[in-house]
């Protein structure tokens, strides 16, 4: 019993990651309406940058631990901002206007360029944070085993729910939120209603860039570490585990998504760790082919 509760906390941490990158990929996937693991290069890259310049500050010129922290988590902000609103407004959104198939195509290419960057960047070397936050908060103790989460762990969890709860209240509350809603359904209605549709796009395309930019510096916090192969992985797992609660809410994306991270986390514990992947993508096309509705893509 012991075991099973430890195993249901240590699905939290997970759960609200996938929960609040599948929330930013759906804002992004109303208006694109086609898949992008370009998300998922942004995501590593994030921290990827921020391992990077973290390095610079804490042995090149000598800051402590938190202000090196500080400055990579600002660098990897700006690099990964710019690079979003740079792929949004001169790859993604020409593509998506004139020929949207090719969208997947040019993902690829991005993402193939996001990850060469950083690993020239950093001469092939993987960077390691030093770990901090680590203290252990006791949930429940027996005397023979104790249910456990590092302070970090609660930290991240934290900060991802209040993204998802404030771009609920953004997507709901606000007349951006019902801005966005019409033009994912009709982008040329919306436009004949006096609404920028291209403006939309780019705007919700950063907010998504910014949900992958966040997620992807609070995970390396916590992981200590990105690989640079994790923006090809993470594209791939993101694109799938959103599609569970489906694309239409992205507060239903993020339900699925946290549903499908305590499922990973049971696996690991219960059954064979290098069939967890195999396991996990073969679910997903599964629910993907079960749910699948027959309708016209614009």
């Amino acid at each position: 019993m012991a075991y099973l509760l430890q195993q249901l906390a240590n699905a939290v941490p997970l759960a609200a990651l996938y929960g609040a990158l599948a929330f930013g990929y759906a804002v992004a996937f109303g208006v694109t309406k086609r898949a992008d693991i370009t998300y998922g290069a942004i995501f590593a890259f994030s921290g990827q940058i921020l391992l990077l310049f973290t390095d610079l500050g804490y042995n090149r010129l000598w800051l402590i631990l938190p202000a090196a922290l500080a400055l990579g988590a600002l660098f990897s902000l700006i690099y990964s901002m710019l690079a979003s609103v740079w792929i949004g407004r001169s790859i993604m959104l020409p593509l998506v206007r004139q020929s949207s198939n090719t969208v997947i195509v040019a993902a690829l290419g991005i993402t193939i360029v996001l990850m060469e960057t950083a690993r020239l960047a950093s001469d092939t070397k993987s960077l390691w944070l030093s770990p901090f936050l680590n203290s252990v908060v006791v949930f429940w103790n027996d005397g023979a085993f104790k249910v456990t989460l590092t302070e970090i762990q609660l930290i991240n969890t934290a900060l991802m729910c209040a993204m998802i709860a404030l771009g609920v209240a953004v997507m709901r509350l606000t007349s951006w939120g019902r801005v966005w809603r019409a033009v994912t359904d009709d982008p040329l209605a919306a436009e004949l209603c006096g609404t920028s549709a291209d403006r939309v796009f780019l705007v919700a395309y950063a907010a998504a860039a910014l949900i992958a930019t966040a997620c992807g510096i609070l995970a390396t916090f916590y992981y200590g570490t990105m690989d640079f192969g994790a923006g090809l992985m993470f594209g791939l797992k993101v694109l799938m585990v959103a599609a569970v609660g489906g694309y239409s809410d992205p507060l239903k994306s993020a339900g699925g998504a946290a549903g499908l991270g305590v499922a990973e986390t049971m696996w690991s514990a219960y059954g064979p760790y290098l069939w967890r992947d195999l396991v996990v993508f073969s679910l997903l096309v599964l629910l993907l082919v079960l749910s699948r509705r027959e309708r016209a893509i614009p």
